[in-house]
C-alpha cells in the first residue's frame, strides 16, 4: 500500500506541476516527510493521507487505486487486499470501485491494539464509522466514547475528531468519508 500511495502522491504532484514545499505550505507537513512518503520511506497516516489529497484537489482513496487498471463500478476481492501494517497502526482497504473523484468513499479499516491517545483534527466533508469488532474510542470535540460491534459514529469532519484502538484486540470497521473540494 505504501508503494502505491508514495507513487501515486509523486505522479499526482508533477501532473499538476506542484512543489514538495508547495504541498508542505498547504498540508502542514514537512517536505522531508512527504519526499520520504514519496521515495516509500514512510508511511502516512490517514490524517496526513486527507491533508495530501485535499491540497492536490482529489479523494484519499486515489492515492489506493490501480490507475493502470481497466475501471469499473464492480471491485472484486483481488489477491493483493491483503493487510500490511508495517509502520502503521492500522490499515485501509478501499471498498469503492473506480468512480474518478467520488462524492464519498467506503473503506475497510483494521485498526492495531494498544494505542495511545492520538489528537483531534479537521478536514473537509464528513465521516461515517460503523464498528463490525472490537472497541473503537472516538474523540469528537470535547468528548471520548467507545463503540463497540453495532455502533456507528457520523460527523461533520470540520469539527475536531479523531479514533483510536486504546484495547488488546484488533478493531475492524467500515469507514465513509465524504469530499467536498474547495
Amino acid at each position: 500500500m505504501a508503494h502505491q500511495i508514495g507513487e501515486s502522491l509523486k505522479r499526482l504532484r508533477r501532473e499538476q506541476k506542484k512543489t514538495l514545499k508547495q504541498i508542505a505550505e498547504k498540508t502542514g507537513l514537512s517536505i522531508s516527510f512527504l519526499s520520504q512518503v514519496e521515495r516509500l520511506k514512510s508511511s502516512v497516516t490517514i490524517e496526513s493521507l486527507t491533508k495530501i489529497a485535499e491540497s492536490l484537489n482529489v479523494s484519499p482513496t486515489y492515492f489506493f487505486n490501480d490507475h493502470d487498471q481497466p475501471k469499473s463500478v464492480i471491485r472484486r476481492k483481488t489477491p493483493n487486499d491483503q493487510v500490511d501494517f508495517q509502520q502503521s497502526r492500522f490499515s485501509y482497504q478501499s471498498l469503492a470501485g473506480d468512480i474518478p473523484n467520488p462524492d464519498f468513499e467506503p473503506m475497510l479499516v483494521t485498526v492495531l491494539p494498544n494505542q495511545e491517545q492520538v489528537h483531534t483534527f479537521t478536514h473537509n466533508g464528513q465521516e461515517f464509522i460503523y464498528v463490525l469488532s472490537g472497541v473503537l474510542t472516538v474523540m469528537y470535540e470535547e468528548e471520548e466514547v467507545d463503540l463497540t460491534p453495532g455502533d456507528s459514529f457520523h460527523v461533520e469532519s470540520s469539527k475536531p475528531h479523531n479514533w483510536y484502538n486504546r484495547t488488546d484486540d484488533v478493531v475492524k470497521m467500515v469507514y465513509v468519508r465524504s469530499h467536498s473540494f474547495e
